[in-house]
């Protein structure tokens, strides 16, 4: 368990399962940089973090902007919106204020762009679940990634194949976090969509020229 100085931004995961570079730059060295995409998922976050309002659809109330936490992985964070869906069985499941009956919360976060090749989406959803599970003393099976260019909604299965990714990234957070360390450039393929690469600049790493060679260059 962690205690409250030790707790490291939620949001870093997605970060560090896309690179751990990255990850360093921002949250060691507290480097960052917008681009497109980085501005229009401000935007689009911006139209659904109001935590001022809450929502009753049908069985369903839904929560804006809701503060996560968990001590066991060492994460806090904001889930976008968590939705709280009535159910008969009171096993695993919360009682809400002012509401009848019993309620299972589903966090569900809102990305700008489309399904990505990696997990980086899935990590981040499955770790605030995490949270809710922590926090509520109950067990999640479910949540949903809510895609603003293809507005696509894909439910995600927390198994424990995904669970185990959590775990192992936030460690690695908190190794990198201790030691102050920000990994080495590599130059990859997501490099070029990254708001980040004119501070990374990967392409130092590609070719090492020699001193010689190098003043050379200089001199041409």
């Amino acid at each position: 368990m962690y205690n409250e100085d030790e707790l490291l931004a939620l949001s870093g995961i997605q970060h560090i399962a896309f690179c751990e570079r990255q990850w360093a730059l921002i949250h060691i060295e507290r480097q960052w940089a917008d681009n497109l995409r980085t501005v229009e998922g401000q935007h689009l976050h911006n139209k659904v973090n109001n935590p001022f309002i809450f929502e009753t659809r049908g069985n369903e109330v839904i929560a804006r902007s809701v503060s996560i936490v968990s001590y066991r992985l060492g994460l806090y964070g904001i889930a976008d919106i968590v939705e709280f869906e009535k159910t008969e069985n009171k096993e695993n499941a919360i009682k809400i204020p002012h509401k009848n009956g019993y309620y299972i919360p589903y966090p569900v976060e809102y990305k700008r762009g489309k399904e990505k090749i990696d997990d980086r989406d899935e990590v981040q959803l499955c770790a605030q679940a995490i949270c809710l599970e922590e926090m509520f003393n109950i067990k999640i099976n479910k949540a949903y990634i809510y895609y603003g260019e293809t507005r696509h909604r894909t439910e995600v299965v927390l198994n424990d194949n995904l669970r185990d990714r959590v775990e192992e990234l936030s460690q690695k957070m908190h190794d990198l976090f201790k030691k102050g360390i920000t990994p080495k450039a590599e130059k990859k393929k997501g490099c070029k969509l990254c708001s980040l690469i004119d501070i990374c600049m990967p392409n130092l790493n590609e070719k090492k020229l020699k001193v010689s060679e190098y003043i050379q260059r200089a001199i041409d």
